[in-house]
């Protein structure tokens, strides 16, 4: 029996079938990377960026650091999801209270289409990183809300739906700075303000995620259960090296882990994922995928430089992960 995505019909995502020379569980786009350093003003990166399917196009929010080396947050739209216009100025929130909407920075952003808007989450600056949240109807107007933890945290990934009635958040508790660990928890929340119950999801394992790992994409609700697509983090005599790897969970309870892949899907390994202001990131912070194809495009951050496009496939993916799995 095959699993299949539970969602929506968007024909229009990008797709470019596996190479015939590959035999790889996820594929890279031969155009890649889709969005270099400098597609917008005074950029001196773009990447680590969320994409979100919008009237019948594209939208997202992008981290571009600024020529003076300022982590911010800016909007982009598209009508292809390969080919991106990036506002030239950072999201400006509209906020209630000035303690929260005071900037230190904001990076790493993940946009989840929730009930009837658009959730924003984001590593936010607030005496440490922790999770920021906002939303947005219309890819103008953003307002902001409560930061969800206190600090240190990142990789604050949100659910598509109410899980038992909660709303649900993964994170990854952290330190001030360069974190040398890093373990996966699940949240949630009556109302997106007050988050508790937290639970622990996964921790690191052996060679390329063992130092830390981290909630990738909004997870994709599938007849098998929540497709995970996760980063991991191995510690080389050269630094941090960033790969992606997969994960299947509970649909009721989804910090308890089903199946669990010991290899990684995609490591850097190209000259845009080894060479930047990073070396050897390759950073996964969204997804758009077709329930009728069961097509899955995944956007990630290659070196901490530029935006990449890769590909895989629901069925595939899931039977890797099972086939591959180590809990």
């Amino acid at each position: 029996m095959s699993n299949t995505i539970i969602g929506d019909s968007l024909p229009n995502i990008p797709w470019e079938d596996r190479p015939a020379d590959s035999d790889a569980v996820a594929w890279r786009y031969s155009g890649n990377p889709i969005i270099p350093r400098n597609a917008a003003p005074r950029a001196n990166s773009i990447f680590n960026s969320a994409v979100v399917p919008f009237k019948g196009a594209f939208a997202g929010v992008f981290r571009v650091d600024d020529t003076a080396r300022q982590m911010q947050i800016r909007v982009g739209r598209s009508q292809d999801a390969i080919h991106w216009e990036i506002a030239p100025e950072p999201i400006d929130f509209v906020c209630d209270d000035p303690e929260i909407a005071r900037v230190e920075y904001r990076y790493d952003p993940r946009v989840c289409w929730l009930e009837d808007r658009y959730y924003v989450t984001w590593c936010n600056g607030y005496h440490g990183p922790t999770i920021g949240v906002g939303y947005t109807y219309d890819f103008k107007t953003f307002y902001q809300t409560e930061n969800a933890f206190l600090p240190f945290n990142r990789n604050g990934v949100l659910f598509p739906r109410k899980i038992n009635g909660k709303y649900a958040m993964f994170s990854r508790p952290s330190d001030n700075g360069h974190t040398p660990f890093g373990d996966i928890y699940y949240s949630e929340s009556p109302d997106m303000i007050h988050w508790g119950r937290h639970r622990y999801v996964m921790g690191t394992k052996g060679g390329w995620q063992s130092t830390k790992v981290g909630a990738g994409p909004t997870p994709i609700e599938t007849t098998e259960g929540w497709l995970l697509i996760y980063h991991g983090v191995l510690t080389s005599c050269n630094g941090f090296v960033y790969s992606m790897g997969a994960a299947l969970l509970d649909i009721d309870e989804p910090w308890k882990v089903i199946y669990r892949a010991r290899p990684y899907i995609l490591a850097p390994q190209t000259l845009y994922e080894c060479v930047g202001d990073v070396p050897n990131v390759a950073f996964p912070c969204a997804t758009l995928h077709d329930a009728d194809t069961g097509r899955i495009a995944i956007y990630y951050g290659g070196a901490d430089t530029v935006v990449a496009l890769a590909f895989t496939q629901v069925d595939e993916l899931t039977g890797f992960v099972k086939a591959n799995a180590e809990l």
